[in-house]
């Protein structure tokens, strides 16, 4: 198959970024809930619009697949071979918070893995990227040089992402059985770019995700050379398009 071009793709990503921003920017900005008509709605409708306008435009032959619009039956979208996996606004609570560790979120899956993704988080003007057989890079600004990526593994223990708003007594309980040398906060789906680009060597998750949350991390992880697997036999890989979009809980790791 054709490869779509992916740096249209990420110039996607940045102006759905621009439009969340005009939004988190505004003169207006109050929000504690997903309101219909609260600034966090208007910001991810408006994402959501660029991107699924824009990949249809480029791709035609590509469907996609977004949060604010997941409701394609499983016997359909079964039938793709490969589709768009968006999250036009990934890291609701970091938006709330005003922490700027939200993204946008795009990833190219093909036959149930994730094969080319690009998280975007506009408020700290960063891009992170990477597909099968190309690597994965960080960026900053829009004119920045390309840092490439590499996952590290751990010396004398791990550095383990955690999460600013999601704890879990399943997650206490796994990092009781290993060495955690540093832990790591940080949200959204920059948690899988901080092990992408070695800040981190292990995030644990044993909370809720769907498919969106994870597609664009799990692609540019791989492309750093990493592994997401699923929590409970760590030989199976996160898996895409499946009858249920929500994941099982899994674990990101060098």
């Amino acid at each position: 198959m054709t490869q779509p071009d992916f740096e249209t793709v990420v110039a996607i990503a940045r102006r759905a970024g621009d439009a969340i921003l005009a939004v988190y920017n505004g003169p207006d900005f109050d929000v504690e809930t997903k309101d219909d008509d609260s600034p966090l709605t208007a910001a991810d409708r408006a994402a959501h619009a660029i991107i699924d306008r824009e990949l249809r435009a480029l791709t035609p032959e590509i469907p996609v697949l977004s949060e604010e619009g997941a409701d394609v039956p499983a016997a359909k979208r079964q039938q793709w071979p490969r589709f768009w996996l968006v999250d036009p606004l990934d890291g609701t609570k970091e938006f709330i918070k005003r922490n700027g560790e939200f993204t946008v979120n795009i990833a190219l899956v093909e036959g149930g893995r994730p094969v080319w993704g690009v998280i975007h988080a506009p408020a700290l003007d960063t891009t992170y990227g990477g597909g099968v057989g190309s690597g994965a890079w960080k960026q900053t600004g829009a004119d920045g040089a390309r840092e490439p990526l590499a996952v590290r593994t751990p010396d004398d223990g791990h550095a383990v992402v955690k999460s600013r708003s999601h704890p879990s007594g399943e997650l206490a309980a796994f990092l009781e059985r290993i060495t955690v040398a540093d832990e790591v906060p940080v949200g959204s789906s920059l948690k899988f770019c901080v092990v992408a680009e070695g800040r981190a060597t292990l995030y644990p998750r044993f909370g809720p995700t769907m498919e969106w949350d994870t597609g664009a991390g799990q692609a540019i992880v791989e492309a750093a050379g990493g592994r997401v697997v699923m929590a409970e036999d760590e030989t199976t890989p996160l898996t895409y398009n499946k009858d249920d979009l929500r994941n099982g809980f899994f674990i990101v790791s060098a």
